[in-house]
């Protein structure tokens, strides 16, 4: 389990197929301090398991049903990543159940910048629509945010500009596939 609270932005140093599954290594700092084999660690949204665990880095491997399922086959070397560790018993939750499982990618189809926050518009897929509430949580690319408004198949969400600073929303385009997880 995770909060949607991101600790810090990676970077993907490599993205390869191996034995028929992907791997994937990323390089971190703040999430790599104490981390090991077998933990969980939330990318850009999706809960990976360490497989190689370093001090400035680590690796994940991928199944294929989780490749096809989200944006991690996007993903391009030198990218930056939303990180955040597993929660730990005894944790602050700051923001939201977040369990790291992608229900659909979205589509970034509007933002708005202005007075110093930014708003994005997107467009989930047809089948999580039902599963979205005016003022429920939303996580994108693992990020927790609210729901502010539903229209017309698209859901828009107000982002504080710590929250675009530190994460990799504040970089988001238009058109740009975004991992979603609904409330749980």
């Amino acid at each position: 389990m995770f909060t949607g609270l991101i600790e810090e932005t990676g970077m993907l140093l490599t993205k390869l197929r191996q034995r028929g599954v992907y791997s994937l290594t990323i390089r971190a700092n703040l999430v790599c301090d104490g981390t090991k084999i077998g933990d969980s660690i939330c990318v850009d949204g999706v809960c990976l398991t360490v497989t190689v665990a370093g001090r400035d880095r680590f690796s994940a491997e991928v199944m294929d049903a989780t490749w096809n399922q989200t944006t991690l086959k996007r993903l391009r070397v030198g990218q930056a990543l939303n990180l955040e560790r597993a929660l730990a018993v005894g944790d602050r939750l700051g923001g939201h159940i977040v369990s790291g499982h992608v229900h659909g990618v979205g589509v970034v189809r509007k933002m708005i910048k202005a007075a110093g926050k930014l708003e994005l518009e997107i467009q989930p897929p047809p089948a999580l629509l039902k599963q979205l509430t005016h003022k429920g949580s939303i996580a994108i690319n693992g990020v927790s945010l609210t729901i502010q408004k539903i229209t017309a198949g698209r859901f828009t969400t107000a982002i504080i500009p710590h929250t675009a600073k530190s994460t990799t929303l504040g970089t988001l385009r238009i058109g740009a596939s975004v991992n979603l997880e609904t409330d749980a």
